[in-house]
């Protein structure tokens, strides 16, 4: 059998990179060391998706595998956010580590974008689910026996916000949100399936509303929605 290839895997806790993580497992061509995620310091909660560092963590101790946190403040510019992820990059280079693996499906300009900077300090991007159809992954994902849930929508989603999804959750999702949210429509949670070893239990909490400033330059903020995952 051939070396694994040693690997950091850029995890949201959400379902696209459960699925890629899936894949990559189960084709044993890279072996994944760590699983790196930028946690907002200030909040002690993953970054855009709002899950508490806690929930992570219980549910990276579950995947067995090693988890490096790049603290972040609220709202980094990219200068510091490249930073902070390069520092952390290079030492994993050091270590030997030279590929970078990513869910990201189909935003052509986000994967040129990883590309770039990854190839400025020599390593390679891997997208296991890259240009898949959303509604076959996210369907895969079910039937795979995953349970995710929604953690953060777009404002005018908030319904959605705190339902697992399952068949009912896609057949209700309006025709112009992307099965996967890939276009940042939604974020997810995934707290059982058939690589965690044991499932991730909380009870919800309160659903709030956050602005952002708008990254399009729009004087409009944008607005999103949030449930608290409480660990029980």
């Amino acid at each position: 059998m051939a070396e694994l290839i040693p690997a950091v895997f850029h995890w949201s806790g959400g379902k696209d990179s459960m699925l890629a993580l899936h894949y990559v497992l189960q084709q044993q061509q890279f072996d994944v060391r760590y699983l790196l995620t930028t946690v907002n310091h200030g909040f002690d909660r993953v970054a855009m998706h709002g899950v508490r560092a806690t929930l992570l963590l219980e549910q990276v101790n579950a995947l067995n595998i090693p988890l490096i946190e790049v603290r972040l403040p609220e709202m980094p510019d990219m200068a510091n956010y490249e930073a902070a992820i390069n520092s952390v990059l290079k030492k994993l280079i050091a270590e030997g580590i030279n590929h970078s693996i990513f869910g990201d499906i189909f935003l052509a300009d986000l994967k040129a974008y990883r590309e770039e900077q990854l190839a400025k300090i020599g390593m390679k991007a891997v997208f296991p689910l890259w240009q898949r159809n959303s509604l076959e992954v996210v369907k895969e994902f079910i039937h795979l026996g995953y349970q995710t849930i929604v953690v953060c929508t777009k404002d005018g989603l908030q319904d959605f916000c705190g339902r697992i999804i399952d068949d009912s959750f896609l057949a209700d999702l309006p025709t112009d949100v992307d099965p996967c949210g890939e276009n940042g429509e939604f974020h997810t949670f995934v707290f059982d399936g058939p690589i965690l070893n044991k499932p991730i239990n909380f009870k919800l909490g309160e659903k709030v509303f956050k602005t952002f400033p708008n990254p399009n330059q729009s004087e409009i903020p944008s607005g999103y929605w949030y449930i608290d995952l409480i660990p029980i």
